[in-house]
């Protein structure tokens, strides 16, 4: 159990129930930051929050949720609505990090922050996880970072980009529905400059 009473409320779901869940419990948001890939941000981050109801819960624990019999956590992330778009893959990712979590911190999501000495160091741990690659641990670091007040030294260099002030690229800037659009706007803009470089790419050859 994970309580931050004091913590600055988060608004990645852009749902109370979920928001708030995701504001105390770190395990919470580590497990929507890994959900948050090929569906929309706020279907990600409501994910936990749907996890723990599902498991007749009001937080997430990384034992529990490592000891799961796979097959019905699958099937638990599978019912309608569905957690992600790709539930039975995700459940045996979430299974995975807490795994992780209980070999290496046991289960405490904070014990991978609470003795780092910088932002590399942090940076590191992060990419270890399961499911975490060098970006989405990036944008994790900088929301720890920016809203979460776990500020190592050089915490925004590690977190490239995303450490940037006011950068709007990523939930690390969202705050609320205005922030949201921005970091909408911003993704759109990639995406768009993306297809303009494979098409550009594929006229030239």
């Amino acid at each position: 159990m994970d309580a931050n009473a004091d913590s600055p409320a988060l608004h990645l779901a852009q749902d109370p129930e979920a928001d708030e869940l995701l504001s105390r419990s770190r395990l919470a948001a580590l497990t929507g930051m890994l959900l948050d890939q090929q569906v929309p941000m706020e279907w990600a981050f409501k994910g936990p929050a749907t996890i723990a109801r599902r498991m007749g819960t009001d937080d997430l624990d990384a034992h529990e949720i490592a000891a799961q019999d796979p097959e019905a956590f699958a099937a638990l992330l599978s019912e309608k609505p569905a957690v992600h778009r790709y539930p039975g893959s995700m459940a045996k990712r979430i299974q995975q990090l807490c795994q992780y979590l209980v070999e290496h911190y046991d289960g405490d999501a904070e014990g991978i922050w609470r003795d780092v000495d910088s932002g590399a160091e942090l940076l590191g741990r992060l990419q270890e996880l399961p499911g975490f690659g060098k970006q989405k641990a990036q944008i994790f670091l900088a929301l720890l970072g920016k809203q979460l007040g776990v500020t190592p030294a050089g915490w925004r260099e590690a977190a490239g980009a995303y450490g940037e002030r006011a950068a709007y690229r990523s939930v690390a800037d969202i705050t609320g529905p205005e922030s949201l659009a921005k970091v909408r706007a911003h993704k759109q803009e990639m995406k768009a400059a993306a297809k303009a470089a494979k098409a550009s790419k594929g006229s030239a050859e």
